[in-house]
């Protein structure tokens, strides 16, 4: 008799209708984070670009929409054994401030030993237990359930989880209904990239809100495997030994969660180069105020970029993360012009 497999819950796919209960969830807790454009950008692009300024968010990334939305729903028992994730620095963080805030008296996060200093140290701040790995030697999920196994700790993993994605779907939403009182219709909302959990729920999102809108997930350079797996239409992983300063997006390849839902939705993935990362940092500052970490700028570099035509359309995108390191900024500030 073939024996009958069946996937597990939280390893499939979040209705629009979760998505709905995580904005209800999230609302006085997180910030609406405002939906923002330029003239002097719209006449640069020619068309109309709306931008997203999740930067302000708690914690200073997306991030804790998904942490919110997944640890509020433990149990008492759950929430007294404690949660481990493992992160390279926002999904870190927005865990460890839940945790705080909910009263989890025990939260461990795996961080790659190269991860930011700030991002490790504000972890830290934040009440958590930082175990460090290496990168290019030890894999993170490997570490993540491991720690949960010997600690009997209940793993929050940063986008394979249909409450994580949930909670980041709240986004999308937000934009939609933003734009709607700005008198505007997105064609696009272009998202930055690692595992695939923004890009998920931000589709799952607008198929129901918007569904004349596409998603489009950015990488940057030499992590384009959301980009590559969408063109292949299966999951392909990044070559060992690539950098990029946009450490908030580099992961090793798409999540099997992620990818399923994205694979039939997005309208594909664009690439941005670490200098185009830089420059969109420093435009978000000229004309928006913003500060904005690399990987959480690669959608507005997109843009800047025409990587996706501006021209004559309405294009949302969204500032992902604003925990950047200060020497990265640095750069980004006194680029040549």
């Amino acid at each position: 008799m073939n024996e009958i497999v069946t996937t597990p819950w939280h390893l499939t796919a979040p209705s629009f209708e979760e998505i709905g209960e995580a904005a209800s969830r999230i609302r006085g807790v997180l910030v609406k984070t405002p939906l923002l454009e330029s003239e002097r950008l719209n006449a640069r692009l020619g068309g109309r670009l709306l931008v997203k300024a999740e930067g302000l968010q708690r914690t200073g990334s997306f991030k804790a929409r998904g942490a919110w939305n997944r640890l509020s729903l433990l149990s008492a028992e759950e929430r007294a054994r404690g949660v481990v994730a493992f992160s390279s620095g926002n999904h870190a963080q927005a865990v460890a401030w839940t945790g705080r805030r909910l009263g989890i008296g025990t939260v461990v996060i795996a961080m790659p030993a190269d991860a930011p200093a700030a991002k490790i140290e504000r972890t830290r701040g934040w009440g958590a237990e930082v175990v460090l790995y290496d990168r290019a030697t030890e894999d993170r999920e490997t570490l993540g359930h491991r720690l949960a196994e010997e600690r009997n700790l209940i793993l929050v993993p940063p986008y394979d989880d249909r409450r994580v994605i949930a909670g980041a779907g709240t986004l999308g939403l937000e934009v939609a209904q933003q734009a709607a009182a700005m008198g505007a219709t997105p064609e696009a909302l272009l998202v930055c990239c690692a595992g695939g959990g923004l890009t998920a729920g931000c589709a799952l999102a607008l198929e129901t809100v918007l569904p004349g809108a596409r998603v489009f997930a950015v990488e940057p350079e030499g992590f384009d495997d959301t980009t590559r797996s969408l063109a292949a239409g299966k999951r392909l992983g990044n070559a060992p030994g690539t950098t990029s300063i946009c450490d908030a997006v580099l992961a090793p390849m798409p999540g099997a969660l992620t990818f399923s839902i994205n694979a039939p939705r997005l309208g594909g993935g664009l690439v941005v180069s670490d200098a185009e990362a830089l420059a969109a940092m420093r435009v978000a500052l000229e004309e928006f105020g913003l500060v904005v970490e690399p990987g959480g700028a690669v959608a507005l570099a997109a843009a800047l970029s025409e990587r996706l035509p501006i021209a004559g359309h309405t294009v949302a995108v969204a500032l992902t993360g604003a925990n950047v390191d200060p020497g990265i900024y640095q750069r980004a500030l006194f680029l040549s012009t």
